[in-house]
This record gives C-alpha cells, sequence and structure tokens, in this order.
C-alpha cells in the first residue's frame, strides 16, 4: 500500500468516525486538493450542535424560566414573549422551528463572514479574518474556507433545512 493510500485510508477512517457523509470522497478531496475537509466537517458539525436539535421544544420552558428567574440577564427579553405566542396558541414546535431557521441563517452568514469581511471603510480595508487549521503548538497550518457552501449539507436531520415530510 502507498503512502497516499495509507493517508486516505486513516482520514476515511476519522471522517468515519466523526459521521461525516461520504467520508471517502471527503479524504480524497483533503489528500488530493489539499482542502482540510476533517476541519471543515468538524467545524459545521460543532456550530450545528449549537442550533435548536429539529422538533425539540424543551429549550422554550427553560428560556422562560430563565426570563423570570432573572429579568434583567442578558437574553431575558425572550420569556415574555414567548409566554404571548404560547398563549395565544402558537405551537411550541412551530416557535422552535422559527428559531432554528434563524439560527441556520445566523450560522450561514458567521460562516460567509469568517472569510469575508464584507464592506468596510477604505482606512480599515486591510482587515482580515479568517478560520485555520492549527498544529500542536497552536500555529496555523491550513484555511478553511468555503464554509457557508458546507452548512447546508452538513444540517444533522440530513435534510438541508427543508421541513419534514408528514408521515
Amino acid at each position: 500500500m502507498h503512502s497516499n493510500d495509507t493517508t486516505i485510508t486513516k482520514l476515511t477512517r476519522l471522517l468515519e468516525i466523526a459521521r461525516a457523509p461520504d467520508a471517502s470522497s471527503s479524504a480524497l478531496s483533503e489528500t488530493q486538493e489539499n482542502i482540510p475537509q476533517l476541519a471543515r466537517f468538524l467545524f459545521l458539525r460543532q456550530a450545528w450542535s449549537e442550533v435548536c436539535p429539529d422538533g425539540d421544544t424543551g429549550w422554550i420552558a427553560a428560556a422562560v424560566a430563565d426570563a423570570k428567574a432573572g429579568p434583567d440577564e442578558p437574553g431575558a427579553g425572550i420569556g415574555p414573549p414567548l409566554e404571548r405566542l404560547l398563549a395565544a396558541g402558537v405551537a411550541p414546535k412551530d416557535i422552535s422551528d422559527i428559531v432554528r431557521v434563524m439560527q441556520w441563517r445566523l450560522l450561514f452568514q458567521l460562516c460567509y463572514l469568517i472569510e469575508d469581511p464584507g464592506e468596510l471603510e477604505p482606512e480599515l480595508s486591510h482587515v482580515a479574518w479568517g478560520l485555520f487549521e492549527l498544529d500542536a503548538s497552536g500555529q496555523p497550518l491550513r484555511p478553511i474556507r468555503g464554509l457557508h457552501e458546507s452548512v447546508l449539507e452538513t444540517d444533522p436531520t440530513g435534510r438541508e433545512m427543508r421541513p419534514a415530510t408528514a408521515a
């Protein structure tokens, strides 16, 4: 087995452990095109873990309770509107769906912003940032680019943020 074959095999296994879809193609892309596919997938997987899980409504009662316990705390303003929505008969799943879509939109925009700072004042146009794979000592290796292009394909539901079909 050639060294490159060994690398692809090991990388495929790591991507499988991470539960990446199409692990073998991603491993091939990483080795042949030098695209840090494992790092890209892991970043997006972790980012998605911060998005309200599909169908989860438990956070609503927790958010209302937190707002009542600390009405002057950051984010406490979510409590009263949630209570009004529930009192008006809005289904908790509908509230959760709205929040999930808005979180996905924010995730997409943040992934885009990581690579493109957008319109800055001319005096600030030299400012840039990025996401990089790091070595063991914290030094940057390869840039992780185009994250926004993979946000939908890494939706944990596999539906790319499309509504669930009725059974």
